[in-house]
């Protein structure tokens, strides 16, 4: 039976990332959004938390916690609440860390995971999406062939998260009967990073167009050796992650809008005892609510090893509208100061417009 009540161990991870958000991220979230830059040690003191790399055992050199979903779930969201730029960015390590954890060899985990152990932030990410209109993560036009003892990647990728730092990347191609993920180090020939991607949203994370041209791997690159890895359950790992995020950024919006209702005053009365904006800001309510507790499924489920496919699939799809349509309607409250920077709502609109195109960005 799902649980409602977070551990204690949970309760104090959520309370410690709470306030992390609110007196390190929230202070200067509006800043990085201009300036297209996340200050070092905002990312710094995120790392000596152990979000990304709290879940290694300790054999690889990690602290050995337990690796959960529903944790994970519960960080992303307060991470997103404080900023989803700096939130992608903090847990961006993880989009190979818990891949290489779930499904790795034992040598991938001997070789790859000690890096992230250490007192300093090690970027690492992961290219899963691809620059065309029909894009499907079950249906990579990259691809991987073997050949001569190697698999040769080509293809493009876009939207991959700090590629231009990145020691490591996880790269997703076509593989025999489903996609498959390849480990490839950073100048590793006919790996090419491109120019900096110009998005609407989440502006304060670098994100990068990659291009695999004949980029020739080791054959034990393949996560999980001969047999691959279970993309399935990469993917709904991812979808989980996102969702929560939706959840963080809706919140984030809703709070904003609902106290601005509260205290703004027109004909006498302030906004929010109007019929109209009540009637909005309780379906913002409902809808983010809603929305967590699918998340929270989908993780225990994940948790539980259990098939959760169709939880995460529908979870993603509703946080996707959700998160617009809050951040649309927080934008609405606000009338006329919605739509400039002094407000926060148009930042968090731009940024929940894209959860539809995120796939692959976050993992739990």
């Amino acid at each position: 039976m799902i649980s409602f009540s977070p551990t204690e161990e949970q309760q104090m991870i959520v309370k410690l990332v709470k306030q992390f958000a609110n007196d390190e991220m929230r202070k200067v979230y509006r800043e990085c959004d201009e300036n297209g830059e996340i200050p070092g040690h905002i990312i710094d003191t995120a790392w000596t938390m152990g979000l990304a790399s709290s879940g290694i055992p300790e054999k690889y050199g990690g602290p050995g916690g337990e690796h959960s979903a529903v944790t994970g779930a519960l960080i992303a969201e307060e991470l997103a609440w404080g900023d989803l730029s700096m939130a992608m960015q903090i847990m961006c390590p993880a989009l190979v860390v818990y891949p290489i954890l779930e499904v790795g060899t034992e040598e991938q985990k001997k070789k790859y995971l000690p890096p992230f152990c250490g007192d300093k932030y090690k970027a690492a990410t992961a290219a899963l999406i691809e620059p065309r209109f029909n894009f499907d993560p079950g249906s990579l036009s990259t691809t991987a062939s073997l050949k001569d003892g190697s698999y040769v990647l080509k293809g493009q990728k876009c939207y991959v998260p700090l590629a231009a730092d990145a020691d490591v990347l996880l790269v997703y191609a076509a593989g025999k009967g489903n996609s498959q993920a390849f480990i490839v180090e950073k100048g590793t020939k006919g790996l090419e990073v491109g120019e900096r991607e110009k998005n609407m949203g989440i502006k304060a994370l670098a994100t990068y167009e990659l291009n695999l041209k004949n980029c020739s791997i080791p054959k034990e690159n393949k996560l999980g050796g001969d047999k691959g890895c279970d993309f399935a359950r990469i993917m709904n790992c991812s979808r989980v992650a996102l969702s929560a995020m939706a959840v963080g950024v809706a919140r984030a919006a809703f709070e904003y809008s609902r106290d601005y209702a509260k205290e703004r005053v027109a004909f006498g009365e302030p906004i929010a005892s109007r019929q109209a904006i009540g009637f909005m800001l309780a379906e913002m309510a409902i809808e983010i609510d809603a929305t967590r507790l699918m998340a929270w499924e989908a993780a225990w489920k994940l948790d539980r090893k259990e098939e959760a496919t169709k939880e995460a699939y529908l979870v993603k799809t509703y946080a996707d509208d959700m998160v617009l349509m809050v951040t649309d309607r927080a934008v609405q409250i606000l009338g006329g100061h919605g739509y400039i920077r002094e407000h926060p709502v148009e930042l968090w609109l731009r940024n929940g417009r894209g959860f539809a195109t995120f796939d692959g960005m976050a993992i739990v």
